[in-house]
């Protein structure tokens, strides 16, 4: 069984991600993605920075979302065949739910940027924990659009970078297992050599 939430461990041991392609209704409600997201800002952030914001994106808005993503694909890739047009509209209307998080770095004298990146992706994989406690799948998704900056001056500014789309939703299929790499692969211990 995977999100298994009968407890915090047996979640974390059993959390799997979704297709957002695959993701149906219902997703969260607004009351549930406002506690999503405050569990996803008690996240690691030295220095007390925050270092990275959410944006929401209502379905009212998905269309909007596709037609700025066609106009970015324009503007960095040059003109979109039948084949991106489609999977750009599919990647605007995928999933119930959609929070955009952006890397925010702040001026810190003491806390290196790495560090505040460190702290974004940390907020990403709590929101995905967050909503898997509340019983909704989570896809956490890059590609293209999240380096463009034409995509990303529709949500903040520069110096500030897309983390990622994080779409949420109710699994459409079962969920399947992907590969975990075997254990001794990413564990070892050091000897003080």
């Amino acid at each position: 069984m995977f999100n298994d939430r009968s407890t915090p461990l047996s979640l974390l041991s059993t959390r799997r991600s979704a297709r957002p392609r695959e993701m149906v209704a219902p997703g969260p409600s607004d009351a549930e993605l406002r506690d999503i997201l405050m569990i996803a800002s008690r996240t690691p952030d030295h220095g007390k920075l925050a270092p990275w914001r959410f944006v929401t994106v209502g379905a009212d808005r998905r269309d909007r979302f596709n037609e700025i993503l066609q106009d970015a694909f324009r503007i960095d890739r040059g003109r979109p065949d039948a084949d991106d047009v489609s999977a750009i509209e599919q990647f605007a209307h995928q999933a119930p739910c959609l929070v955009v998080v952006l890397y925010s770095p702040q001026e810190s004298a003491k806390i290196p940027e790495w560090e505040q990146e460190l702290s974004a992706g940390a907020a990403c994989f709590n929101l995905l924990a967050a909503a898997h406690a509340h019983g909704y799948v989570g896809g956490w998704i890059t590609g293209w659009a999240a380096y463009s900056d034409a995509v990303r001056d529709h949500f903040g500014e520069a110096p500030e970078r897309i983390a990622g789309f994080i779409y949420l939703g109710s699994p459409g299929v079962e969920l399947q297992e992907r590969p975990r790499p075997e254990y001794d692969d990413v564990v070892s211990e050091w000897r003080g050599t």
